[in-house]
């Protein structure tokens, strides 16, 4: 119980501080742009892309292609003389302003999250400050696994990728610092 406690707990903290992050600070909007002709791009995605929802990197080859020689020398010609884009493809498009799905899921995912670190952090009498540095070692590790292999294979902008990890080891030293307080409150004597 004291972990599903210390998880609910980590999860408000992070769920309040991803709001603050992105409503208050912009960490959320670092490195994002808007187009310059944002009718003309949308006007070509549906011809360009078609009918199916889906990730795309513009340029693309067939990776049932790769071990071609000739297909793979034309792509390096095509991509080092072509823009580059990774897009979220959705034809059917969407209400962006209704966050009514949206906020759920994220509380969902932050508590989940916090419930995996409550975990750990709860395996022993962990003191108050090692249980903090499991917390904010969990999000390195989950930064370094996931954002930096999106900056070296897909390009996300660098400052994008550290206002990623802006946002995760303060949220993360935030829900854990509270999540910590919790696991360590029953009275046992924690080393």
């Amino acid at each position: 119980m004291r972990v599903l406690v210390a998880a609910l707990l980590g999860g408000i903290v992070m769920f309040i501080w991803g709001a603050v992050a992105h409503m208050a600070l912009g960490l959320g909007n670092v490195g994002m742009r808007q187009p310059v002709a944002e009718d003309t791009v949308l006007a070509t995605l549906r011809p360009g892309l078609g009918e199916q929802a889906g990730v795309f990197i513009l340029p693309s080859v067939d990776p049932a292609k790769m071990g071609d020689k000739t297909v793979m020398a034309a792509y390096s010609a095509k991509s080092k003389s072509s823009p580059y884009a990774f897009m979220v493809y959705m034809p059917q498009g969407d209400d962006l302003s209704d966050m009514s799905g949206q906020l759920p899921r994220q509380w969902a995912s932050d508590t989940l999250s916090a419930l995996m670190l409550a975990f750990v952090m709860g395996l022993a009498a962990f003191s108050f400050m090692t249980r903090l540095g499991i917390a904010v070692a969990a999000s390195v590790f989950a930064w370094l696994s996931t954002l930096v292999p999106y900056w070296n294979w897909y390009r996300f902008p660098t400052n994008f990728t550290v206002a990623a990890l802006v946002e995760q080891v303060v949220g993360w030293l935030l829900a854990g610092a509270v999540m910590a307080w919790w696991l360590g409150r029953d009275g046992r004597r924690a080393r």
